[in-house]
């Protein structure tokens, strides 16, 4: 009896942590895309005025944030959803550690402590989905089906 008990706890926490990243790496994709989004569309003046560090790098620079944010949201989630190269999932959870730690960095050195929570929160979920998809479970790509 204590054989299936245990057996039952491990598949609903393997099927707790496995809805936990597809939630985590949904919540990127969405938070990602739509900040991306943001700043690809909206007007840099209106812009600084919600995130006051756009109006002091140029417009470019802004811009190429914003599709770095949506490049990086939907590679974090559409190759796993697909199982079209899933690996892809990953290299982007890395990517966007690697922004969210520079995002950090940047405002820390211009004083902007508002955004730090924000920052952390993107940087654990990130974190976790690295984790998660690479040692915990990888998805599989279609062609390596059985």
């Amino acid at each position: 009896m204590i054989p299936s008990v245990i057996g039952t706890e491990t598949r609903n926490s393997h099927k707790l942590l496995k809805g936990a990243l597809w939630v985590a790496q949904g919540l990127i994709f969405a938070s990602f895309c739509f900040f991306g989004f943001t700043k690809l569309t909206t007007p840099i003046s209106q812009l600084a005025g919600m995130m006051p560090w756009t109006g002091a790098v140029p417009a470019s620079f802004v811009r190429l944030m914003g599709l770095i944010d949506i490049v990086g949201g939907i590679g974090i989630f559409m190759p796993a959803l697909t199982r079209i190269r899933p690996r892809l999932t990953v290299a982007a959870a890395f990517g966007c550690t690697a922004l969210q730690i520079c995002a950090s960095a940047f405002h820390i050195s211009r004083g902007e402590f508002a955004v730090l929570p924000l920052n952390v929160v993107l940087l654990a979920l990130c974190l976790f989905i690295l984790w998660g998809r690479t040692q915990r479970f990888p998805i599989l790509s279609r062609t390596d089906q059985p």
